[in-house]
């Protein structure tokens, strides 16, 4: 059996894989893990995104949280920063939040936060994870005035909204912004500051009703919001994915402007104002090597870590760097949020645009984007891992390397979150490096299956 944690908490099919049952031990054992040293009642906060299925597994959670002597605070939907933001704010024990992120509809999962708000180690993942393997023998079950209790507070995202304003109190006036809220988290608070901020604002995709989350919109799905800029002769794109921990931007001519670009752009002013701690900006083995190029041209040093934002923010914290992110928007002001933040970095691209006056598309020429060229091989998700193992593919990457050495790279990994194996290529002909990733992608789908 795999490990149940991925990179991202866990997740599966809501109801089938991601069950009540196992919602209420993740509620018992993370409750256990993360407010064991506590010598008061512990509380846990607790959100969700727009699923259908959220409430479901909040309620599973929350009693799971309750039966162990924790209280819960149930604050409903909010992106995954504000919950982030709010078990700092309110100095709770731990805080969690529902949500698969950009995964489709029925998917769901749960992902926790200790009480400084940030994602938790390998370490106590495997520790909750013990307990449940070990059908919660060693988690004492309280009963009588010893069982916790739930209040719900549906007005606590004011409060998210107030910090974003607080944290980038740029003026907006100016700019007219489309923002596409992926049916998702966001579709209340990023309207509601980015129009409190005075942007002339455009908002599509703000009518969630739990079946529609990411569906053909949002970060995953840029088209609409491309042609959407063009026709509204706006400034600037923004896009959301379901649970707002991410944003990708589009240009005043509808062309993608990606996490690697917008690092680049907000790193580069950062560093002119003396606010890029120690020069520094780091990112993933995904990002594209017009990044690198950009650094070293700007007199800015890149860190390099595995593929997970997690990573990027262990090794921001163990050397004190405040920018770091990935190439699909996560990205993550340290300085201000202790997790990826959509809205925030939205917002600091958009004082970028303030400050220096300057089109977004004239902003993006700091890095040539070389291209990418991105294949998912379905296999099972237990052997997703285990790929290196088949001896046709191992020889079939090894002589792909061989013909892009020098002219690109070639990056193979399994998905955190999904049955995938990634095949990425980068090189100087899209046509090229597209067939040898597709044709890769289809070898290792049907050795594996």
């Amino acid at each position: 059996m795999g490990r149940m944690f991925g990179t991202d908490g866990v997740r599966g099919v809501a109801g089938a894989e991601l069950t009540i049952e196992l919602a209420m031990k993740l509620g018992q054992a993370g409750a256990h893990v993360l407010t064991k040293e506590q010598a008061h009642k512990p509380t846990i906060i607790v959100g969700c995104d727009t699923r259908i299925s959220g409430g479901m597994l909040a309620n599973a959670l929350m009693a799971g949280i309750c039966s162990v002597g924790a209280n819960a605070i149930y604050v409903g939907v909010v992106p995954t920063p504000a919950i982030a933001y709010l078990t700092r704010k309110h100095k709770v024990d731990a805080g969690v939040m529902i949500s698969a992120s950009h995964n489709p509809m029925e998917f769901n999962g749960i992902k926790f936060f200790n009480g400084e708000g940030y994602k938790l180690s390998d370490e106590l993942e495997d520790e909750i994870e013990g307990h449940i393997r070990q059908n919660m023998k060693d988690v004492p079950i309280c009963t009588g005035s010893g069982v916790g209790k739930i209040e719900y507070r549906f007005d606590i995202q004011e409060e998210y909204i107030s910090f974003m304003k607080k944290t980038v109190p740029v003026d907006l006036s100016e700019l007219k912004v489309v923002i596409d809220c992926a049916e998702g988290a966001s579709y209340y608070t990023a309207v509601k500051t980015l129009k409190e901020l005075g942007a002339n604002l455009v908002a599509i995709h703000t009518n969630p009703d739990g079946t529609n989350i990411n569906a053909n919109c949002g970060s995953t799905h840029m088209e609409e919001l491309q042609a959407r800029v063009v026709y509204e002769k706006a400034d600037i794109g923004l896009a959301f994915d379901g649970d707002a921990d991410r944003m990708l931007a589009v240009d005043e001519m509808g062309n993608m402007v990606d996490g690697d670009q917008i690092m680049a752009i907000i790193g580069n002013h950062m560093r002119k104002q003396g606010k890029l701690k120690k020069d520094t900006i780091v990112v993933t083995v995904m990002s594209n090597l017009g990044l690198t190029l950009m650094a070293e041209k700007e007199g800015i040093h890149l860190e390099q870590t595995k593929v997970g934002d997690r990573y990027v923010l262990e090794n921001m914290l163990e050397n004190g760097y405040n920018l770091g992110g990935e190439q699909s928007g996560h990205i993550i002001f340290l300085d201000d949020n202790t997790t990826g933040d959509g809205l925030l970095s939205a917002l600091q691209l958009l004082r970028v645009m303030t400050e220096t006056k300057e089109k977004l598309s004239d902003l993006s020429k700091i890095m040539e984007v070389l291209p990418q060229a991105l294949v998912n091989a379905k296999v099972p998700n237990h052997k997703k891992e285990q790929y290196m193992e088949f001896t046709e593919i191992a020889e079939a990457i090894a002589e792909l390397e061989k013909k892009f050495n020098g002219e690109g790279r070639v990056l193979i990994r399994p998905s955190g979150t999904e049955p995938l194996v990634r095949v990425m290529i980068e090189g100087k002909d899209q046509d090229v490096i597209e067939a040898e990733a597709k044709k890769l992608a289809e070898l290792i789908t049907k050795i594996m299956f």
